[in-house]
């Protein structure tokens, strides 16, 4: 028997599209992590980049367990004395909400060259909007594969 390793030609990307409204971040962002790398495929292989194309609308209103909200963001400028702190409920209430829901993914995420191109395959949307509709992508209910996954908006 032999170890099956793909090949360029074996790959087929889908197109998922995921809600994120509602749903606990750190279970979005493994779910999104797991099918960006292509693990959820039976031909998985590490050193390929496998994973489906994920979009992701209602990033603004996902929801966060515990104090997270209050946790601070740290981030360096480069520049002596330079760093500098948001916390994760001022992003999310900020111009960009998307970033918080893009870096939970990126951290879950093997580091590397490999994982830098799986992430641009993620697409990340504040509203209920996206331009991809051309590519015809499936529904992937994230809220009906565990009740944890869930989070009353308080």
């Amino acid at each position: 028997m032999k170890t099956f390793t793909a090949t360029p030609a074996d790959i087929e990307k889908k197109w998922y599209v995921i809600d994120a409204e509602g749903v606990v971040l750190g279970r979005l962002a493994s779910i999104i992590a797991m099918r960006l790398r292509g693990k959820h495929k039976p031909s998985f292989t590490p050193s390929m980049d496998m994973g489906d194309n994920i979009i992701v609308i209602n990033a603004d209103k996902v929801q966060l367990t515990g104090r997270k909200r209050d946790k601070p963001n740290y981030w360096h400028t480069g520049y002596p004395g330079g760093i500098k702190s948001r916390t994760t409920g001022q992003i999310l209430e900020g111009a960009h909400p998307e970033r918080v829901v893009m870096q939970a993914v990126k951290r879950m995420l093997p580091g590397g060259p490999l994982s830098r191109q799986q992430m641009t395959n993620l697409r990340v949307y504040a509203g209920t909007e996206h331009g991809h509709e051309a590519q015809k992508p499936e529904i992937i209910d994230v809220k009906a594969m565990n009740s944890k996954n869930t989070r009353e908006v308080k």
